[in-house]
């Protein structure tokens, strides 16, 4: 999944940051957007009422400094992609990857 974000990075189809997100909400471009899980709860309150405003699809997943190293930045926790193609393989792939965590293991 990481790994996507950094492609989504070098192809200039991500945005990260709180003002920088909601500006291309508005514009309606972010096509999915991703809460860091460590971002401050009042923040995920906040950018989840912007998505749910902007009808963006999201999900909360992963540590903000993981996702900023893979993604060419420092101290993002916000992240909105802007291309169909890499929103629908990250959401897919964070969607995996938390089936996963919340399987039990016998």
């Amino acid at each position: 999944m990481l790994s996507y974000m950094g492609f989504a990075a070098k192809a200039r189809k991500i945005v990260n940051g709180y003002n920088t997100c909601i500006f291309t909400m508005e514009k309606r471009r972010v096509k999915l957007l991703i809460i860091a899980e460590d971002l401050a709860e009042n923040s995920k309150k906040k950018m989840i009422q912007a998505a749910n405003k902007f009808n963006v699809e999201y999900r909360i997943f992963g540590d903000s400094d993981e996702m900023s190293h893979m993604t060419g930045t420092e101290g993002k926790g916000i992240f909105g992609i802007t291309d169909e193609n890499f929103a629908n393989v990250i959401s897919k792939e964070i969607d995996y990857i938390q089936s996963l965590d919340d399987r039990e293991v016998f």
